[in-house]
């Protein structure tokens, strides 16, 4: 029967045979078995060539290494033979100046005495605190020879004179601190016994300022009293005050002492070394040694909680007391002064001029503490850690005063009645403001105590100061001996118009804070030369880029940010002292021992970071450096960091960049770029490694490079090995 149509003769679904099927399946058999032994034939002959490519390559990598191990001992001598020459010219050159200044101090003939030596700044202090001169402008004169004299002896503290040399030194800066605000405080005095003949037309009150380049002085004196009065602005010096109520009626007087220095602060650094000091006596004291003997059921040396707040009590009650007494005494007999020594003068002064008696009271209205918390700060979360925060812009002394009695016109006759006490400080709160407040101010939430009235500040930032942050402020403790953020409160600050107003709850001395290291850690940094002896140091910071051009020993801070700082923006000077005004300004870029406490940092090996600086330096009139994002992968005992040679003063074009690892054996150039995705230690072709980093670099380096290296001046050397230890960019970046 033929078949249908559309049917094939072969079998159903068009299936091949199985001879067919047989045959393909060795094929595509034979296809695999071909193909596997052509890919394991390829990687065999891959495998022999990284095995052989690995042979080689490790065959030149010990001969590198035997060749570096050749020349290591030589390299090191070098080395070693260059930085000591710099270092022993360097100190050379230092022993010159400081004899030179020495010579020079000797034959000053302006009248003004010798802080080093003992005699003539001994009867220099005497004969100031025996002076009656209080005209304000004598005053400020004589306060600003003070400061100089201050300067001078901590310039000689700064070399590391003998212990007892030193110890002589603090005393006598200590000394003429506590005798400067004493004359200010005479001459705020001779002042207000005047008010009334100075007296406002239109507002019937005093209001004057006097300044010099140290000092402003604002003085308000309450002859009107009248009862709507709110507070006044000294427009000229932008420093103003409210009052409340109780004071706007009261015969008092209002001062607001700005000085542009510090002489408090220093007070409470000592402090706070001393307590870090017991503390790490106390954690490296041994069991056996602090196990306490315990007697009675009591530990020895320890007292119950009665008998403390009863002897705080009465040590409270005593200083008080002595501060009412002191603070009444403004002048000291001739003869109890001839006696008297610095210390005495001192202590003498600090009691006077500090005002006890007014920051107890201030202290204790604060809330109205127990005497146990007056002196005792067990939290301390209020104490400014001045490793944290930095005082700037000097300190305000903001002080409330009786207004001496004034003078009277009878029958052509001016009469005066005389004052024994001297200047009188006004305490505030009163229990009557306390009584007039109780109305209007809520409880406090945790204790019963009436909050008093606050007096209100306003303050214009200074244009020598640059807040990278809006500033804070913190009141001074006279006898914790501490800045303190507390009993302060309404705190204002007008970015637009350099501003800040607050208000406290007392009379405090005050300042403005900004943390140290707000500027850190550094995002990038960039060691360019700009000639022989010639660089431009670029660190762009976490908030502002610092840029310090130096030339010779001398160094330039310039920035593109801020039109202030004329006193320091373009002015040369050298690292020391460009450190010292940096920080006073706020642009802090600078480091010490306590700052990887608050910056987050790219831990390194201090001995290995402070050989490559001192290399950096040498090389730095041909070479420039920059960062590496790569240094945060290394690991502690390497750094990586860009160079290349540069003898243009223009910047550095990115492709120009090489990378370079180092460590305390070898340093070597690496194959791999900056914008790679990952870290190589491939040694770049045609390189060797190098015992130095200075040898690493000269590798490379046309003749005319290597000449400019070898003509640098070991001064030039020094400042900038000086900047980058102060910076240490390759830890804190």
């Amino acid at each position: 029967m033929p078949p249908k149509d559309g049917k094939s003769p072969k079998k159903k679904g068009g299936n091949i045979s199985k001879a067919e099927r047989e045959r393909l399946q060795r094929e595509a058999d034979e296809q695999r078995l071909r193909e596997e032994e052509e890919a394991r034939l390829i990687a065999e002959r891959e495998e022999n060539e990284r095995l052989e490519r690995e042979r080689i390559e490790q065959e030149k990598q010990q001969l590198l290494e035997l060749k570096d191990r050749e020349r290591r001992e030589d390299e090191l001598n070098e080395l070693r033979h260059i930085l000591d020459e710099n270092h022993s010219a360097v100190t050379a050159w230092e022993s010159e100046c400081r004899n030179k200044a020495k010579w020079e101090r000797y034959i000053r003939c302006d009248g003004s005495p010798d802080p080093a030596v003992q005699p003539e700044i001994n009867s220099f202090i005497s004969l100031w605190r025996e002076d009656s001169e209080t005209q304000i402008q004598q005053v400020l004169k004589n306060c600003a020879l003070a400061l100089q004299l201050i300067d001078e002896l901590d310039f000689l503290l700064s070399e590391g004179p003998e212990p007892c040399t030193a110890q002589q030194y603090r005393e006598t800066v200590l000394c003429l601190q506590s005798i400067n605000l004493y004359k200010l405080n005479q001459a705020t005095e001779e002042l207000l016994k005047f008010a009334n003949s100075s007296s406002d037309i239109e507002t019937g009150n005093m209001q004057t300022v006097v300044q010099d380049d140290n000092i402003t002085l604002c003085l308000w004196a309450n002859l009107n009293k009248n009862p709507r009065f709110k507070g006044y602005r000294f427009e000229e010096v932008g420093l103003g005050f409210e009052l409340p109520k109780p004071l706007a009626v009261s015969d008092i007087a209002v001062r607001i002492l700005h000085t542009r220095y510090d002489h408090l602060s220093h007070h409470s650094e000592r402090e706070q070394v001393q307590r870090r000091r017991s503390m790490m006596e106390g954690f490296l004291t041994s069991p056996s040694e602090s196990a306490a003997v315990v007697q009675d059921g009591k530990i020895e040396g320890e007292e119950d909680e009665g008998e403390i707040s009863k002897r705080v009590e009465e040590e409270s009650r005593s200083v008080r007391s002595e501060g009412r007494k002191r603070s009444a005494v403004s002048v000291i007999s001739s003869k109890e002064g001839k006696k008297s020594s610095s210390i005495k003068l001192l202590e003498e002064g600090e009691s006077q001029m500090k005002g006890i008696a007014i920051s107890l009271e201030a202290d204790q209205n604060c809330s109205n503490p127990s005497p146990a918390e007056l002196v005792f700060d067990s939290a301390g979360i209020h104490i400014v850690d001045l490793q944290q925060f930095t005082p700037l812009g000097g300190v305000f002394y903001f002080d409330v005063f009786h207004l001496p009695p004034q003078s009277h016109i009878v029958k052509g006759w001016e009469m005066r009645e005389l004052s024994e006490g001297g200047l009188q400080v006004f305490p505030y709160p009163t229990e009557q403001s306390r009584i007039q407040s109780s109305t209007s101010v809520r409880l406090d939430e945790h204790s019963s105590t009436v909050v008093s009235l606050p007096v209100g500040v306003t303050v214009a930032l200074p244009d020598s100061i640059m807040f990278l942050e809006g500033p804070q402020v913190a009141r001074w403790d006279p006898i914790g001996q501490h800045w303190r953020t507390d009993c302060i409160s309404d705190t204002n600050y007008d970015a637009e118009n350099r501003s800040i107003s607050f208000q406290m709850n007392a009379f405090y001395a005050f300042t403005l804070l900004q943390e140290s290291y707000a500027n850190m850690p550094f995002q990038s940094w960039e060691l360019r030369p700009l000639g022989q002896d010639s660089a431009l140091f670029t660190i762009s910071g976490a908030l502002t880029e610092v840029r310090i051009t130096v030339k010779g020993k001398q160094c330039m801070l310039q920035m593109e940010e801020t039109k202030d700082l004329d006193n320091l923006l373009g002015k040369w000077m050298s690292p020391s002292e460009l450190q010292k005004a940096m920080r006073r300004a706020g642009i802090n870029i600078f480091v010490n021992e306590y700052s990887d406490k608050y910056v987050s940092i790219n831990s390194k090996d201090p001995l290995i970071e402070h050989t490559v600086y001192e290399q950096m330096a040498l090389m730095s009139s041909a070479v420039a450096f920059s960062w590496s994002r790569w240094n945060t992968q290394c690991g502690q005992e390497h750094l990586v960091l860009q160079a290349c040679e540069q003898l243009e003063a223009v910047p550095v074009a990115e492709e120009m960049w090489s990378l370079y690892l180092l460590g305390a054996q070898r340093n070597q150039h690496l194959k791999m770029k900056e914008n790679d995705k990952s870290f190589s230690a491939a040694l770049a072709e045609g390189s060797e490694f190098h015992s130095t980093f200075q040898h690493m670099l000269r590798q490379d380096m046309s003749i005319e490079g290597q000449a400019r290296v070898r003509q640098s001046h070991y001064l030039y050397t020094d400042t900038i090995q000086r900047l980058l230890c102060a910076t240490r960019v390759l830890t804190y970046s």
